[in-house]
């Protein structure tokens, strides 16, 4: 018999090719096309997969059907391959039905592979937030008519809230808060995008930001040095000072910002710069706060999270002290 002619009682192969709708349809590895033009037969059950336009301009031909586990296995006799285009869902019931048959030991099971056609890359995730965010923009009643203005609140309690996780050392809760401060940005991205006069999108946002850190980072995108992090901070201030050209160091610092936090933002732009600044005088607690600040910055430690850290320990003293009172009054 020639060894090329397929036997009739060979049990043959299934291909399981799944994609990701995060990479653009058509992008598909080199194994996954051969695959796809050698199999005797390409099956999808979802007649609007984002990969079938592009299969078949390529020749591929794929034909819409959802078989049982069953049925799939009989397709492969004659030592036939069979491949399917796995959904979106990742055919479950199909996947599961294979399993019990070759777990069952009853029946001639095929060859069975997994094929990954494309992956995705880090970050592709949050393609799927733009995608929910536009939705949401569209359909919810309330998200429709936020404006820049109407979220700012929400974006400072989310900061806040995630300098609690940092300070708790929650990672589930520091990663929540994470995706809480992540959607404050895409959400003001997606209302940019409506401005009649200036429009933005969180793709203009992601590139202004990639642009910064490459001009700020000559030492790894450049033809500069830096050995140690104060060169960085070096590199940086230098870099900053060029693109803003300000007329005073004092711009571009937030006063809305916590008292001891602006005071030690001025303090380290003062020092950054050599310039001798006299401390005001005056009378009563604010300028004992400002003195002390001033010697916090310049003793390297950050004031504002230095208060937040005895108010935390203050904090459970309280939480001590209600217990005892609570014990001792009954």
């Amino acid at each position: 018999m020639n060894e090329t002619t397929p036997q009739a009682d060979a049990p043959g192969r299934v291909i399981l090719l799944t994609t990701s709708h995060r990479v653009a349809p058509g992008l598909l590895s080199w194994p996954a096309w051969q695959a796809l033009h050698a199999a005797d037969e390409v099956l999808c059950a979802d007649a609007t997969h984002h990969q079938l336009p592009y299969l078949r301009e390529a020749g591929v031909r794929v034909d819409q059907s959802s078989p049982t586990a069953q049925e799939l296995v009989e397709a492969c006799a004659g030592d036939r391959t069979v491949l399917v285009i796995a959904t979106a869902e990742g055919d479950r019931a199909l996947t599961d039905g294979l399993a019990r048959l070759a777990g069952s030991g009853r029946v001639s099971m095929p060859d069975l592979e997994l094929l990954p056609a494309s992956y995705d890359l880090p970050g592709a995730r949050l393609l799927d937030l733009v995608q929910v965010m536009d939705r949401i923009r569209v359909e919810c009643p309330w998200s429709s008519q936020q404006t820049h203005k109407g979220l700012v609140k929400y974006a400072i309690e989310e900061a806040y809230e995630l300098v609690e996780a940092i300070e708790e050392g929650d990672r589930e809760e520091l990663r929540e808060e994470l995706g809480d401060v992540l959607l404050q940005v895409v959400f003001h991205a997606r209302i940019a995008e409506e401005d009649a006069e200036s429009p933005f999108s969180v793709d203009d946002v992601a590139g202004t930001i990639v642009e910064k850190l490459i001009r700020r980072h000559p030492h790894i995108f450049g033809d500069d040095a830096a050995e140690t992090p104060e060169d960085v901070k070096a590199h940086w201030l230098r870099t900053k000072a060029e693109e803003k050209q300000r007329s005073s160091l004092t711009e571009g610092i937030p006063l809305g910002q916590p008292g001891l936090a602006f005071t030690a933002k001025l303090a380290s732009r003062v020092r950054a710069a050599g310039l001798e600044v006299a401390l005001p005088s005056g009378d009563g607690v604010g300028y004992e706060l400002l003195a002390l600040a001033l010697r916090s910055e310049a003793e390297g430690v950050d004031p504002e999270a230095a208060l937040r850290v005895a108010a935390r320990a203050y904090r459970d003293a309280v939480l001590v002290a209600e217990g005892g009172s609570s014990l001792s009054g009954r």
